[in-house]
């Protein structure tokens, strides 16, 4: 109970915030959608909407007040808004009960609206700061928590997230805390302080040994495949190679060998039942949207009994456990391929800013939170090929940081662009050389600004 009461003043004080200050709301908002604190106070904050309500008070603190924000309508916006669309047509269209489909759309058109106004909040450095930070420390809490259980228990025991959350599946927490993992490393590059470099290194050791504790096969394979993109991407290979083995051994070497052994059985799923009905699924999501290639069936058609048996009778409903079959099988073609041109035109933009802040040294938080995210982004995809995730709002707020990013870049003005000739004109006029030649260094930084 008491719990619960610091958590409600805590609501409290932030909707208070939100209104005078919308940031706060954003900060308010992701932190209950990240963390889910009220399902861990067992009280009457569990079943209210505490997200929602820290949206409507930054909603209305932005309508309210004069705070910055700055949309931008670029391609990852206007395909986040394409996805809406689409989701609002499968909506429509959708074979299961409505009292199934429509909480579903609610909640991801509620997010995902949500997130479009995040991202014209996310002005500057300390708003963008602001949002990692909020991020690391939501998600990185059962990181740590997680890291710790696993050593005390010495790996006997599965780690699971907050109970009642999208967290709460084990194989779920594993993508999650990878997808934040390079986020901390982030973090931990960037800051001037020793204090927060060693501590987000200890955290990123406990996360990584939370990861290996879930006891799950596809966020192995995830980790497996981040390091290895990390690796690649690194300048220095050779330390950040030993850097990420030993990270590897230390952790794999507290597990038991039930932990080796289930590893083991990814060599072979052709024996491993759970990877067996993962199979036959994804083939029976795939011919859902065989049948229904602009819309397909709704949200939750494989896992709702009426739309399964339509295709399939006798087969049992389950969840899609892949977030490209989830968005094929609920949403058609259409969704499936705008999510795939969502992650191109993040992976375009992302390379573009780092081109353009590469080498400016005032921008190099930039090019370092941009290589991270591209680090999260695999993590996530190799993730979530096993999981059902296809609408998981920690991805597309990453995304949309992206867009965010790439407007503050576009305002910073471009380095080597040549002075307008109001400019010079203010400037007095360099000496001649003798010849009547102006000094090339002269020259140059005129030219350079």
């Amino acid at each position: 109970m008491l719990h619960s009461l610091i958590l409600l003043g805590f609501l409290v004080s932030l909707v208070v915030l939100a209104i005078i200050r919308p940031m706060a709301g954003v900060v308010a908002f992701e932190c209950f959608t990240f963390m889910s604190p009220q399902q861990e106070t067992y009280g009457m904050t569990g079943a209210l909407p505490v997200a929602l309500i820290a949206g409507v008070a930054t909603v209305v603190g932005c309508v309210v007040n004069r705070e910055p924000k700055s949309f931008q309508l670029n391609s990852i916006t206007v395909l986040v808004i394409l996805f809406i669309a689409q989701a609002t047509i499968s909506t429509i269209f959708a074979m299961a009960p409505s009292s199934i489909v429509l909480p579903v759309y609610t909640d991801l058109l509620k997010s995902l609206g949500f997130l479009i106004l995040v991202a014209a909040l996310l002005t500057n450095r300390q708003r963008v700061h602001a949002l990692v930070w909020l991020i690391v420390l939501a998600i990185g809490y059962y990181g740590v928590k997680g890291g710790l259980f696993t050593i005390l228990t010495g790996g006997g025991d599965h780690v699971y997230g907050p109970p009642n959350s999208v967290l709460a599946d084990n194989n779920q927490l594993a993508v999650a805390l990878l997808t934040v993992l390079p986020l901390m490393n982030y973090l931990r590059v960037i800051s001037a302080h020793r204090i927060v470099r060693i501590g987000m290194t200890i955290a990123m050791m406990l996360t990584v040994i939370a990861v290996v504790g879930t006891y799950s096969r596809g966020g192995f394979l995830a980790l497996g495949a981040m390091s290895a993109f990390l690796w690649w991407n690194s300048k220095g290979k050779v330390k950040s190679g030993v850097l990420i083995a030993i990270g590897l051994i230390v952790a794999i070497s507290i597990m038991p060998s039930q932990w080796t052994e289930r590893m083991y059985s990814i060599q072979h799923y052709q024996k491993d039942n759970s990877a067996n009905d993962r199979l036959t699924v994804w083939r029976q999501a795939f011919g859902i949207a065989m049948a229904n290639p602009l819309t397909g069936g709704g949200f939750k058609a494989t896992a709702t009994p009426s739309v399964i048996h339509r295709y399939y009778p006798g087969a049992h409903q389950r969840a899609t456990h892949s977030i490209w079959f989830q968005l094929v099988s609920q949403g058609g073609f259409p969704m499936l391929g705008i999510f795939i041109a969502l992650i191109i035109a993040t992976v375009i933009k992302l390379r573009r800013i780092r081109w353009r802040t590469r080498g400016d040294p005032s921008l190099r938080w930039i090019d370092e939170l941009c290589r991270m995210i591209e680090v999260s982004m695999i993590a996530f995809l190799v993730g979530g090929s096993f999981l059902s995730l296809g609408y998981y709002s920690l991805i597309y707020t990453l995304l949309l940081t992206v867009g965010a990013l790439g407007a503050i870049v576009a305002r910073v003005p471009a380095r080597g662009a040549v002075r307008t000739t109001r400019d010079l004109a203010r400037r007095p006029a360099p000496r001649a050389q003798p010849g009547g030649m102006m000094p090339s260094w002269r020259l140059r930084r005129d030219i350079q600004g």
